[in-house]
């Protein structure tokens, strides 16, 4: 089977990685098709073909208008190659209204839901959004709270809506086992929490500060925060240190194997890149019981606090730091929290085979 998995604007390597490995491994004939920007090396799997069809050029300003001039050639030249694929699975599509007249005519086709709805629509978003997953033929996400959202807020058929579980992002584990943290980042004598990703008002950061200051810590405890800013933050909690930038991917292996304890304190979400990051690296989660997030803290790898209850928070932390023995068994948990690469490759297979019939 040809498979095209389709990322024009490369919004997520370490999945498309994973997926297009895994479903080449059970003999599909698989061509990643995506931006030269956002990717390191192609999958290392017999069968995995990587294709710079988008975006192969990028100003330092006005990259975002250089994008949108590049994107409707580009969609109509792989509407052109999408006829040679067996199946066309896009992962990410960046403009909704216009890109679901922009789709090859080929089937089956499917999108990847990662963001199942737009957080803050623009006028027409959510009905771009919407025109464009009914002109799928499945719609994969990644939590039946996605599913639920697609069903009840846009009215999809059930039908079409299918649920394939995230898998751990195992890419940074790959970095060397010397590799350091950010050197902004001070370590103690006492556990490391960590918080990572681009800085939004909806992931809560700032209720994970006011948090943090209440919080019972043990001696030499300390807080990073690792992420580029999209949006104004002052770091004056104690104990806290920021690497407020990019944070290249051999100091985020670095962060990742130092920290103890791993913090999304998101306001909502369905699911996130960084918790199957922290699942791969076998670290503990404390998490806002919002999205797909409750699906993981039912295997044990994480305890769940209310969106936006910075009290809630400081508890949970005061607790979780006090108890090693907690933080251990939440480790231990955290290879059941994710279904292997593998089966989520068979289960898309099936849905492929399923689809072609």
């Amino acid at each position: 089977m040809r498979v095209h998995l389709v990322d024009p604007a490369a919004f997520t390597p370490p999945y498309d990685r994973a997926l297009a490995a895994a479903l080449a491994g059970r003999g599909a004939d698989v061509e990643l098709w995506t931006s030269a920007f956002g990717y390191g090396d192609v999958p290392d799997a017999p069968g995995v073909r990587m294709r710079e069809a988008f975006y192969r050029w990028a100003p330092g300003r006005g990259r975002r208008g250089a994008r949108l001039a590049q994107h409707v050639p580009d969609m109509l030249r792989y509407a052109r190659a999408a006829r040679a694929a067996d199946v066309v699975h896009f992962q990410w599509l960046p403009v909704q209204h216009l890109d679901g007249l922009l789709l090859p005519r080929v089937h089956p086709r499917l999108l990847t839901a990662h963001d199942v709805l737009p957080r803050e629509p623009r006028p027409g978003q959510l009905a771009g959004q919407r025109r464009l997953y009914e002109r799928m033929d499945a719609i994969v996400v990644h939590s039946e709270h996605g599913a639920a959202r697609l069903r009840d807020e846009l009215r999809l058929d059930p039908a079409r809506i299918h649920v394939i579980p995230h898998g751990p992002l195992t890419d940074l584990t790959r970095q060397s086992d010397g590799a350091a943290p950010p050197p902004e980042l001070r370590r103690g004598d006492g556990p490391v929490v960590l918080f990572f990703g681009l800085i939004r008002p909806y992931k809560g950061v700032d209720v994970l500060l006011d948090a943090w200051g209440r919080a019972e810590r043990p001696p030499g405890a300390r807080l990073w925060i690792a992420g580029m800013p999209r949006m104004p933050i002052s770091i004056d909690a104690p104990d806290a240190d920021a690497a407020l930038r990019f944070v290249s991917g051999a100091e985020l292996a670095g962060a990742f194997r130092a920290a103890d304890l791993v913090v999304l304190p998101y306001r909502e979400i369905d699911q996130s890149g960084v918790l199957y990051t922290a699942l791969a690296f076998g670290k503990p989660l404390l998490l806002s019981a919002v999205g797909g997030f409750p699906e993981v803290a039912a295997s044990g790898a994480a305890e769940l606090v209310p969106p936006g209850d910075a009290a809630a928070l400081a508890d949970a932390l005061s607790a979780l730091l006090g108890d090693p023995a907690k933080l251990a068994r939440m480790a231990a948990a955290t290879a059941s929290a994710a279904p292997s690469w593998d089966a989520i490759a068979r289960r898309t297979l099936e849905l492929y085979e399923a689809l072609r019939a």
